[in-house]
């Protein structure tokens, strides 16, 4: 068995060094690369003006639209679905958010019936638009971590669609 120089060693390490550093940066980047795919408004923007204020979304590449937001003062993914009556928030994630379920309902869903349980968020935000109070629905069952953006609190907002934006505007006066 033969011993390979220090030098010769201490190269390969480094190879092997430099080897996992670029596979995990490029990791990171088409991991992030991949989340704005799905989420174009990560970090959304406000507009003020005299009596209202505005959030324009953009599209994801499946047409929907999907934006960060924060329900109670803590962060979440909303789908906006105007299909939908209420909020519906998956099981796992009204338990982090600690949301008392209610009474129980049946409700129709894309897959078809489901039981789910009234609750009320008391603070929804989108960028600075805040609604209050806003009725809402805990759904076991739900996949994934996305909350839906039902017509409970959108109906509370002005929105138009053109293109791939979507503009959401809350009137303040």
């Amino acid at each position: 068995m033969s011993q390979q120089p220090p030098g010769k060693r201490a190269g390969r390490i480094l190879l092997i060094v430099a080897w996992c550093a670029g596979l995990f940066l490029a990791t990171r980047f088409f991991g992030q690369w991949e989340n704005k795919q799905e989420n174009p408004n990560m970090a959304v923007a406000s507009q003020h003006g005299d009596g209202y204020i505005e959030v324009q979304l953009l599209s994801n590449n499946q047409g929907h639209f999907v934006t960060s937001g924060q329900i109670n003062g803590q962060t979440v993914q909303f789908l906006l679905d105007t299909g939908a009556t209420d909020v519906a928030i998956p099981a796992e994630v009204a338990d982090s958010l600690k949301l008392k379920r209610g009474m129980p309902l049946s409700v129709n869903t894309a897959n078809g019936r489901a039981e789910g349980f009234r609750t009320s968020l008391d603070r929804l935000q989108v960028g600075d638009i805040v609604l209050r109070d806003v009725r809402a629905l805990v759904v076991p069952g739900m996949d994934g971590e996305q909350v839906l953006l039902g017509m409970s609190a959108m109906k509370q907002l002005e929105f138009t669609q053109r293109g791939g934006t979507m503009s959401l505007r809350q009137t303040t006066k």
